[in-house]
């Protein structure tokens, strides 16, 4: 599943070919992804400049001169394409620019979605109402952090992964942060040390703004709108590497928690 990294550079990459410019024709494929599109989607979004594009989490949203956002979820295989040079089975909805350019968010499972709000609204949004903060704004820092996870007897990492305590962490970047700030993914959440948690919330911030500089981590169906390949995998510490040598020379061991892989070393990680 595209994580925060990829969206952010997914946004990034929409950036240059749809901020300031004025949607011409916008075309649904279908009635739906993982849920209904709004159905005045086409008619709210034709002939409207858009002004600012974004991310809250893992959604990227698309802001417009009509006081309408597009808020889109990439779900478990969605990327958008720039230009395709066909349109394909799989490409469920198309926008294009005054200037020609084309883009379709291709979804081939369609666990993605697409949203139509009012902007004044965006905060409202349900899954952003009970989120916590960015992991890359001040307001994630340690002293929020030993605030929200005291008296917390769950394993650190279950909770990172948890939104209401911080927004748009997965899998990946958290097996990575955990393991370079050295905890283990199982210790209790709230016995982990100020210190500790400094170390963490600066480990998270590293490995996330890593990623981005990376174009995100390629799995089996992420691409950037470009179409070129993120290459954070090259700089994977523990994620998908069973077996292999840490930095300290012991093999990295996995186990499945809530039907999670959870990498990482028994020996660097306490």
């Amino acid at each position: 599943m595209p994580e925060l990294p990829e969206v952010e550079t997914t946004v990034r990459g929409l950036v240059p070919v749809l901020e300031g410019r004025r949607l011409t024709s916008v075309e649904a494929r279908r009635a739906d992804l993982r849920w209904a599109f709004p159905p005045d989607l086409r008619q709210r979004l034709t002939g409207a400049r858009v002004t600012t594009l974004g991310r809250r989490a893992k959604y990227g949203h698309i802001d417009t001169d009509r006081g309408d956002t597009l808020i889109f979820h990439l779900g478990m295989s969605g990327r958008w394409r720039i230009d395709p040079a066909e349109i394909g089975l799989h490409d469920h909805f198309l926008l294009e620019t005054e200037e020609g350019r084309r883009l379709s968010l291709n979804d081939p499972r369609r666990f993605g979605s697409l949203d139509l709000v009012r902007t004044e609204e965006v905060a409202a949004y349900k899954p952003f109402v009970q989120m916590g903060p960015e992991p890359l704004s001040t307001d994630f820092n340690a002293a929020y952090l030993k605030e929200v996870l005291a008296g917390r007897s769950a394993p650190i990492k279950a909770l990172l992964l948890d939104q209401r305590i911080v927004a748009g962490l997965g899998n990946i970047y958290v097996c990575e942060a955990l393991h370079l700030a050295r905890i283990a993914p199982g210790r209790a959440g709230g016995r982990i040390s100020r210190p500790r948690l400094e170390a963490l919330v600066q480990a998270i911030k590293q490995v996330l703004l890593a990623a981005i500089e990376a174009g995100g981590s390629s799995l089996r169906d992420y691409a950037r709108p470009d179409g070129e390949l993120g290459y954070f995998s090259k700089q994977w510490r523990v994620y998908g590497r069973e077996g292999e040598a840490c930095e300290c020379g012991a093999p990295i061991r996995r186990r499945v928690d809530s039907g999670r892989s959870t990498f990482y070393c028994a020996i660097c990680q306490r």
